[in-house]
């Protein structure tokens, strides 16, 4: 049993309370009140139906609770994301983990580095909704030397075809390279802020999400994310 606590978020739709209290991912919260097993006051509730605040939610029924996992992925220059078309290869095809694990975000087809992947569906809505602001690292290399101005520019916001992007951090590491640390992931956001200011991507890595670093781990290579560093990264996307 749940009751809903103070808010300016309510009236909520009951999908988004159950995803926000970390019970079940907005899809998996559907599939729940299809199958009658929410209710709001003590009556069956239906999709689409809002909770206001002080009423009590609950789940009969409910099963022992399913065991999370998460991983770090180091994944190569070639491999796609989500959605691969014929004759192109993605994280699911390259990796020996469990069949409901699931990449968290993008990293386009020739880019490399940190992808988590997890079956908890809490984790996507909770680093990449837009109202989050969870930075991520990236090395970049440039096909011409960086402009004087490169660091003053990008760091103050750069307009990408009619959107302004976010202030941001950025260190120069050699005359063509240089970290990013976003804490936004428009569309790729990084090889176009880079064409606004007349040069190109020759090389991209992400390095760190939050607290979970790539580190030494090599391109196709996996690891856990667990102990500490677990902890942390959960309690900076707000979900302990």
């Amino acid at each position: 049993m749940y009751s809903t606590g103070m808010s300016d978020d309510y009236p909520m739709r009951i999908n988004k309370y159950l995803a926000h209290e970390g019970i079940s991912t907005r899809r998996g919260a559907d599939e729940l009140i299809a199958r009658k097993k929410v209710l709001i006051n003590g009556r069956v509730a239906v999709i689409g139906e809002k909770v206001n605040e002080g009423d009590t939610v609950e789940l009969r029924g409910k099963s022992s609770a399913k065991k999370f996992v998460y991983y770090a992925y180091h994944k190569p220059v070639g491999v796609i994301t989500h959605s691969p078309q014929l004759g192109e290869k993605d994280i699911k095809q390259s990796v020996a983990l469990p069949k409901d694990v699931f990449p968290v975000g993008r990293l386009d087809k020739d880019s490399s580095g940190l992808i988590i992947l997890t079956n908890d569906g809490r984790v996507t809505d909770r680093l990449l909704a837009p109202g989050y602001d969870h930075d991520k690292e990236y090395r970049v290399r440039t096909a011409e030397p960086l402009r004087e101005s490169f660091k003053k520019t990008m760091e103050a916001g750069v307009d990408i075809e009619g959107y302004r992007t976010k202030p941001c951090t950025v260190r120069k590491t050699g005359p063509k390279s240089f970290t990013i640390t976003l804490t936004e992931g428009k569309k790729h956001q990084i090889r176009r802020m880079v064409a606004a200011m007349h040069n190109q991507v020759a090389e991209l890595e992400r390095m760190r999400i939050l607290n979970v670093r790539l580190d030494n781990l090599a391109p196709g290579a996996w690891r856990a994310i667990e102990g500490a560093e677990l902890t942390t990264f959960l309690s900076q996307i707000g979900m302990k």
